[in-house]
């Protein structure tokens, strides 16, 4: 997560809603990384780890990312790509209302994320939940690896 934040004004942000509001750099995602995040989850099921053993038995061509994987860099790609709200104190995390993989992220492709801010919803005592609609490409394919609805709480 490098370079600086970019931050909006509340009222800002308010005025984005309905509106893309970013799109990170592209993220590769190489054998290697795959299988760091394989150890990680112990999760080597052989479609992750397994190159060889993939290209001869899978649709795939070869080893693809996890979905999981592909998912836990959205924050890095939402760091670069989304405004944060000037006002706030911090943000966490809220989970989803959907999300869906809709393609495998080949070993040694590149992804990246586009934000669409849905909404911003007052919950009281300081707390915005804010939605975004998600989409990670991958780069020269036509159909994105996930689309999601990602909630943020936000403490202002």
């Amino acid at each position: 997560m490098e370079g600086p934040v970019r931050t909006a004004s509340l009222a800002e942000v308010r005025g984005n809603v309905g509106k893309e509001v970013g799109v990170s750099e592209w993220f590769a995602i190489d054998q290697s990384m795959i299988d760091k995040f394989a150890d990680l989850t112990h999760d080597h099921y052989y479609i992750h780890v397994d190159p060889v053993r993939a290209k001869a038995t899978t649709p795939f061509g070869g080893s693809i990312a996890h979905g999981f994987l592909t998912m836990s860099l959205m924050a890095a790609m939402a760091y670069q790509a989304v405004p944060r709200i000037a006002e706030a104190k911090m943000g966490v995390n809220y989970g989803f209302n959907r999300l869906r993989f809709m393609a495998p992220v080949p070993a040694g492709s590149r992804v990246r994320g586009r934000f669409k801010l849905k909404s911003i919803d007052d919950k009281g005592g300081g707390k915005l939940e804010v939605t975004h609609e998600v989409s990670v490409e991958i780069e020269n394919q036509p159909k994105p690896a996930i689309v999601a609805e990602w909630l943020g709480m936000t403490f202002v």
